[in-house]
């Protein structure tokens, strides 16, 4: 491994003006880092990611790094581009086992925030706090931390451990972790603010599925694809399995199923290949673990055999105004065992007192301030479902929002 580490840093050209930090999201400086690991200065480098991105570790491994960095690599115009992914993840990795975090003794001790979910948006909010020495407090709505990264990634493509040394290193910076505590049914964000919590920040993702409303979608054997990543475990899916859907997601339910017992997984998806919401890579794994697929097939209703589609077609009009229609008398029946549903998440609807959009997602300016000046949002709740370093991004800038607002109060 060390090896091919070396070999891929030494291919960096060192550009003044890496288009690999351009074109990623958070702007991480990797020919900065990979300058400080070929100077041997290995924890250099790691303090250089993480700081940018307390996440680092986890970006490395499931961003869509052929859309970022690596897409952007100067080097990818007429060869192959550098492994930033791979660099990333060797240097993140050695880190996390070594750092020791300590938060800043700068005054800021009594100042109690509350951070709701502990995904993406949450830890990163709740990292950048703690490490400037606020009170910091995580109610996550289910036992373990992560969120998306515990309960809507397979472990195949993120290991767990990972978070779990996360954990371990909030716990470090005095960071209180509440499990199993859903804000909304139980305590409210007044509760929150009449026990003197300064600011409020809310992360609680994409979690309920979106409903086809087609008929049969309350069948026994269907199920949504966001609840079935949760515990795999708990579901007996049969031989075969239709999927209806094409993001990320239906990828990991379809390449979980095979994983889990399922001989044959087809995904069912009304438009083409290229117009997939799901990654080139993660469409590539799929095809590569065994998973079926069937485009141009739009569900019309599920019944106990499986899925029944109708066949469906790009049409231009006259004015190159195109749209999906269906084709008479092509209805097919697709047999399956069980059916999953991976169209897309809307956020739950147990927050009040804060201005929700028609499409249940929380309102927010640039910076993740609420209607309310002591509550702020970022991540999935206010852009829905994007990715992770997308949600770290806005994350950093709503921390620095709420430090912004806390000192104010002073």
């Amino acid at each position: 491994m060390g090896k091919h580490i070396i070999e891929e840093a030494s291919r960096c050209l060192q550009c003044k003006k890496p288009l690999c930090s351009k074109g990623c999201p958070i702007s991480t400086p990797l020919n900065k880092v990979i300058a400080l690991l070929l100077d041997g200065k290995m924890l250099e480098a790691g303090a250089m990611l993480f700081e940018n991105n307390p996440l680092s570790v986890v970006c490395s491994m499931i961003c869509p790094h052929e859309n970022f960095c690596e897409g952007h690599c100067i080097l990818g115009k007429k060869s192959s581009p550098v492994q930033t992914s791979d660099i990333e993840n060797y240097i993140s990795r050695y880190y996390l086992d070594q750092y020791k975090p300590e938060a800043e003794d700068n005054g800021n001790a009594d100042k109690k925030i509350a951070v709701i979910g502990s995904g993406p948006a949450g830890i990163t909010v709740a990292f950048i706090l703690a490490l400037n020495g606020y009170s910091v407090t995580l109610f996550e709505s289910e036992e373990r931390i992560g969120g998306v990264l515990q309960y809507g990634i397979p472990e195949f493509r993120l290991p767990k451990d990972l978070l779990e040394k996360l954990r371990k290193m909030l716990l470090q910076l005095n960071v209180k972790i509440r499990p199993n505590m859903m804000i909304g049914p139980v305590i409210s964000l007044d509760d929150l603010l009449r026990d003197d919590y300064k600011a409020i920040f809310i992360g609680t993702g994409v979690w309920n599925p979106r409903p086809l409303r087609l008929t049969g979608e309350t069948l026994g054997h269907v199920h949504y694809a966001i609840n079935y990543l949760k515990n795999p475990d708990s579901y007996d899916v049969g031989k075969r399995v239709a999927v209806i859907g094409a993001g990320n997601v239906a990828m990991d339910v379809a390449r979980t199923a095979l994983r889990k017992g399922a001989q044959e997984v087809i995904v069912l998806y009304r438009r083409g290949k290229e117009n997939m919401t799901a990654t080139k890579y993660e469409y590539d794994y799929a095809k590569l673990d065994g998973v079926q697929f069937e485009f141009f097939r739009s569900p019309v209703r599920i019944v106990d055999e499986g899925v029944i589609c109708q066949e469906t077609r790009l049409e231009t009009d006259d004015e190159g105004n195109s749209r999906m229609v269906t084709v008479e008398d092509s209805e097919k029946l697709y047999e399956a065992d069980s059916v999953f549903i991976a169209v897309s998440q809307a956020p739950r609807s147990n927050l009040t007192g804060i201005e929700i959009g028609k499409t249940g997602l929380v309102i927010t300016d640039e910076l993740g301030r609420t209607n309310r000046e002591n509550i702020f949002a970022s991540g999935d709740v206010v852009t829905g479902a994007k990715t992770v370093v997308e949600a770290v991004s806005q994350s950093k800038k709503s921390a620095q929002a709420i430090m912004d607002y806390v000192s104010s109060l002073d």
